[in-house]
Parts: structure tokens; sequence; C-alpha cells
């Protein structure tokens, strides 16, 4: 099959195997099956999982011509401007789909009569504003809209990059749709189905963009666009594969359960995705060199794992509209921790609990497996071509990853929600010990050292890093005063706003907080002992001095906190139903001692870091001053002494 016969048939075979797989899911899962009260019609039963097919479809195509683009294509170019009108083009699409899923939810959920009343209207606005699932998929409809004419309006890089950004970010409230329809109530399940639906739209995506921008491209860049595009769908598959897993693990617990229809289209998915990671992991390396020429078996792979994509993409479409086995619902939330958190109050906190409480937060399973590795993978590239690395530096990263894993997946998140001064720990952890581990580890300066250049005018992840170094916001971001304004700053307006409670409710508002904290302390640490390229950086003594000010800032927000008579968040912390620990006010008062001494260790570490570096620079400052005296003979210094001596002659003669 030569490229342009599939770039013809290349979505064609996409589309089909996409409906086949979608129908055959309907009809083993029942998913499209009359109700026996309240049933909306042929037309929504059956209209209603081809519209989410249509939306997962058009969704990849968006996302994944917008990230390769960025990260294989020249700006300027013609293939540059083809992805952008794909990604504008499956945007369109994504738009509408998203709406006619949004109005098909309305009428599957309540089966009103259709009519172009104003009652109809008033039902369909009420929920589209006043239901979370309506939320979401109008959300979602108002940024597509918004992200088919950027993709169409922009041609250089900045503005494509903010565009994927938020082409992103869209496919993040149809995360809170479960694969039976209904908001899955846990976060974990959340957040793994938000990264299967990113990782999945990236790798899809890509492949479709490249089948489309073939014929514009010359045979010599072909090469190094399918090598990137691997990386890309590398990374894809691993994610994919993970969240996938740890999805499946809420809907089908027992290996009985894959012999239900909803475990025959899960393992039906499973096998069309490991058929791609296999063609990818097997095939494309070795015969990237042979795909230019346009003939051979790679564009056949290329048309077949389309296939294995189809098949995949209908049996998620299906999937939504098929009852896992026992169902989704869990026993009606009647405590007080419950109705809050959607989950059961944990047993008390004791010595054991600290050590073996987890709830895992895939993100961020991803985020440390991620750091670790290429991190690893650039010293070890380093070492390869005879550079040296600090082995200390390496450890302090780990160290500080394996740290974040455990705040953000061990017992401060299982009992931040219940304990103040355990979300107040899990805090000062993020935004003080963690990057004071992670910011001598000195990431930047090792991708720029390990990174390749490119010298096609593409932007690889060396150039991407480049870029936002030496982008207007980073100068801001990254001056010392702003990074310390911004560390401090954060404590007062987080806590005493709604950002607070947002982070309670909300679990996008909860990884917001986990990021916000961490950068905020990363920025600040690095203004004081980064060596990470900065466009400024203020003299030893001035950053001792921003650092004793800012830590006076930040007890006294401590003591704010342990002075106050009424709780924060009383709806919340004093609601939450324990017979256990300390009452709310005793916690709130821990809390705030804790914000108020943590701060002590690490600004004694950091404090002692800042004079040993400036030690170390009055001792090179001095070494180089005896270099060039070596060098010149003490010449400046004879010439001063000289200097001298005439001086004091001519004083001594006008004595006489």
């Amino acid at each position: 099959m030569t490229p342009r016969v599939l770039r013809a048939a290349g979505p064609l075979i996409l589309v089909v195997a996409s409906i086949a797989a979608v129908i055959a899911g309907l009809v083993i899962g029942g998913g499209a099956a009359p109700r026996f009260s309240g049933d909306p019609g042929a037309f929504v039963r059956w209209g209603l999982p081809a519209a989410k097919l249509l939306v997962n479809l058009s969704a990849a195509t968006m996302v994944g011509a917008l990230v390769l683009g960025l990260f294989g294509l020249r700006a300027g170019e013609k293939e540059f401007d083809v992805a952008l009108d794909t990604a504008s083009a499956g945007a369109a699409v994504f738009t509408v789909s998203s709406g006619a899923v949004g109005f098909l939810t309305f009428m599957s959920a309540f089966a009103p009569q259709l009519s172009l009343g104003p009652e109809f209207g008033a039902q369909l606005g009420n929920y589209l504003v006043g239901s979370e699932t309506g939320r979401a998929w109008l959300i979602t409809t108002v940024m597509a809209a918004v992200i088919t004419v950027l993709a169409f309006a922009i041609r250089s890089w900045t503005p494509a990059l903010l565009t994927a950004v938020l082409a992103i970010a869209s496919l993040v409230p149809m995360a809170a749709q479960g694969h039976s329809g209904d908001l899955a109530n846990h976060n974990a399940a959340v957040t793994a189905l938000a990264l299967h639906i990113i990782g999945a739209a990236v790798w899809l995506g890509g492949l479709l963009l490249l089948v489309i921008v073939r014929p514009a491209m010359g045979e010599e860049r072909l090469g190094p666009l399918l090598s990137r595009y691997s990386t890309l769908a590398l990374v894809a598959f691993v994610v994919v594969a993970v969240s996938g897993y740890a999805r499946a693990l809420t809907s089908v617990g027992r290996w009985d359960e894959l012999f239900t229809p909803y475990g025959v289209i899960l393992v039906a998915k499973i096998v069309a995705l490991l058929a791609m990671g296999g063609l990818g992991a097997l095939y494309r390396r070795s015969l990237i060199a042979k795909a230019a020429d346009g003939k051979g078996v790679f564009w056949r792979l290329v048309a077949l794992e389309l296939a294995f994509m189809g098949v995949a993409a209908g049996a998620a479409a299906a999937l939504a509209r098929t009852s896992p086995p026992g169902g989704e619902a869990t026993a009606p939330q009647t405590t007080p921790a419950e109705i809050l958190t959607e989950a059961p109050l944990p047993p008390e906190l004791t010595l054991e609990r600290w050590l073996t409480a987890w709830d895992v937060d895939l993100l961020w399973v991803f985020v440390v497996a991620f750091g670790i590795f290429f991190y690893l993978a650039g010293v070890r590239r380093l070492r390869r071509r005879g550079d040296s690395w600090p082995v200390y530096r390496t450890v302090l990263w780990i160290l500080g990853l394996l740290l974040l894993l455990w705040v953000t997946c061990g017992p401060l998140t299982a009992y931040g929600d219940y304990l103040f001064s355990v979300h107040m720990l899990g805090h000062m952890l993020l935004s003080m010990a963690i990057p004071l581990l992670l910011v001598p580890g000195a990431p930047v300066t090792l991708a720029l050292r390990a990174i390749r250049k490119r010298d096609d005018g593409t932007r690889g992840g060396r150039e991407w890093i480049l870029w936002a170094v030496h982008s207007p916001f980073a100068r801001v971001v990254t001056h010392p005063f702003v990074a310390a304004g911004i560390f401090i700053g954060s404590l007062w307006t987080f806590y005493y706003t709604d950002l607070f409670r947002w982070s309670l409710y909300d679990h996008l508002g909860h990884e917001w907080m986990v990021v916000h904290f961490l950068l905020s302390g990363y920025l600040f640490v690095m203004s004081l002992i980064g060596i990470d390229p900065v466009p400024y950086r203020l003299p030893y003594a001035g950053r001792l001095v921003t650092l004793i000010v800012t830590m006076a800032m930040h007890a006294f927000f401590g003591i704010a906190i342990m002075s106050q008579s009424g709780l924060m968040i009383a709806e919340w912390f004093g609601a939450m139903g324990r017979t256990w620990g300390p009452t709310p006010l005793e916690d709130q008062y821990a809390g705030g001692g804790i914000a108020w001494s943590i701060g002590e260790i690490p600004t004694l570490i950091t404090a002692i870091v800042v004079a040993i570096q400036w030690s170390r620079s009055d001792e090179r400052i001095q070494r180089r001053e005896d270099r060039h005296a070596d060098r010149t003979g003490d010449a400046e210094l004879e010439e001063y002494n000289a200097r001298l001596a005439r001086l004091a002659e001519r004083d001594a003669k006008r004595g006489l």
C-alpha cells in the first residue's frame, strides 16, 4: 500500500473498524437494548455511542496533530500548516460531536418529549448548567470551538503550543464520565481515565497525522518525523497501558468477570492496544529507514495499526454504554465522611498507618517514574560520551522524587482530607523539603547537556527547554523577588480564599494545589541555591536576606493559623464525624504549629548551602586572581608598591 493510497484509505480503515467494533460491542454488551421503562428510543440508544465514538476519534485527531506538529515539524513549512489544519478540522468535529453527546445524554437520562417549546429548552438548559455531567459536556463543547478557531488562525510556535495545552485540557472534563456514563466517584479512577484518554489521543492522532502529512513532506524529512513519532508513541503506550489497567481494576475486580459482556469488550480493547504496541515495538524502529521510498511493509503496518486503533476506539465507545459486572454503584453514602469525600472514614492514624497507608494518585506515579527514568537516561548518555555528572546530584534528585511519591500517594494524601495537620505537613514538604532535594539535581542543566541538538529547524526537548528558560514569562517568575513573593503570597491567598475549599471538594483543585505549591517552592529554592540557568540571581548577601525575610513571614503565617478561634472550612474538617484523634480545633492548632516550625529546618539547611556557595565563590575568585598574578608576574602588585614608594618619596621631599 503506497502512501498516496493510504492517505485516502487510512481514515476510512479507522472509521470502518471503529463502527464495526462499536456495533459489535453494543450487541454483546446490550448497551443499545430497549429499556423496561423510560426508554429514549432507538435513535438515542444507538446515536449516543456513535457520537461518543466520533468524540474519541476527533479529539485524538486534534490533540495528536498538535503534539506531533510541535515535536516533529518546523513552523513556517507546509507540513506544519497541514498539521494545524488537521487539528482545526478535528476540533471542529469534536465541537459538534461533544454537543451531540451532551444533548443525547440528556435525552437518555430523562427521556423527555422532544419539542421546540420553552419547557424543553428550560429542561435542557438546567441539565447543561445544573448537573455535573451536563456542565462537563458544555465546557468541552465550548473549549473545542475555541480550539477550532485558534488552530485555523495560528501558524507559529508559541500560539500553537498554547493551543495544544488548551486541547489537552479540553479532554479532562471527559474523564469525569465513567465507562457506564455516570460520573466516576473515585479520584483514582478519574485520574486514570484522564491519563488514558490523553495518551490514546496523542498515539492515535499522531499516527493519523503521519498518514495525512506524508504527501506534503520530502523523503529526507520523513525518517526523522517517524522516529520522533515513535518516541511519542512509546511514551503514550506506557501511559495508556498502565492507566487502562488501573481503570479496569475499578470495574473488573475478579478474573471470572472477564467472561461477562463487559469483560469481553474490555479484553477486545486490551488485545487491540497490545497489538498496536507490539507493531510499534517490533517493526517501526527497523522499518523507518525503508518507509521513505513509499513502498514496502511499513505502510501496510500503518494501515493495520489504524485498524487496531479503530477496534480500540469502538470498544471504548461501547464500554461507555455497558454496565460493568455488578454495576459501578456503591453502597449508599450515609456517614458524613462518605458524603464529603465519597470514601469511608479511614481508621485512626497510628504509627503503622504512617508506614502502610496508601492512596495512589496515578498522575504522580507517572511523574516520578518518568522523572527518574529520563534523568538516569541523561546521566548515562553523558557518561557514555565521556562527560561527568556528580553522583550526589543524581542521589538528591531520586530522593526528592521518591519523597514526592510518598507525599502524593502515601498517608499524607490518605489522611489529608480528614486532618488539617496532616494536610499542612504535606503542604510544607511539597513547598520546602522536596524542592530542597530536587533543585540541586539541576535537571535543566542535565537536559541541555544530554539531549541532542536538532539542526533541521524543528524543536525537540532541548529546544523547547531553551525556549522556556528564555521566555518573558520565565524571566518574570524566576526573578528572586517575584519567586519569593509567589512563595509567601500563595500561603495567604490559598488558605484565606475559596481556593482551599476548591482543593478539598474537587479532585482537579487538589491536583492544582500540589502542582502550584511544588512549583512555587521549586522556583524559590532555585533562586537561592540553584545552578540551572536563570536570567538573574541576587548576590549571596541578598539571597540570605531574602531567605530570612521570607521565612519570617512564613512563620507569621503559622502563628496566624494557631491564633484563630474558629475552624477553617468548618463544614469540612468540623463535619467529618471522626471519633479518633484530636478535635478539629486542636488539629488546626497543630497544623499552624507545623507551618510555623517545620520551616526552620529547611531554612537552616538552605542558609548553610548559600553560605557554602558564597565561600566557594570567594575561593574561586581568589584562585582566579592568583592565577592572573602568576601569569603576569605580580605586575599589578609591583606597580602598586612602586606608586606607593613614589608618593612616600614625594612627601619626604616636601617635608624637607
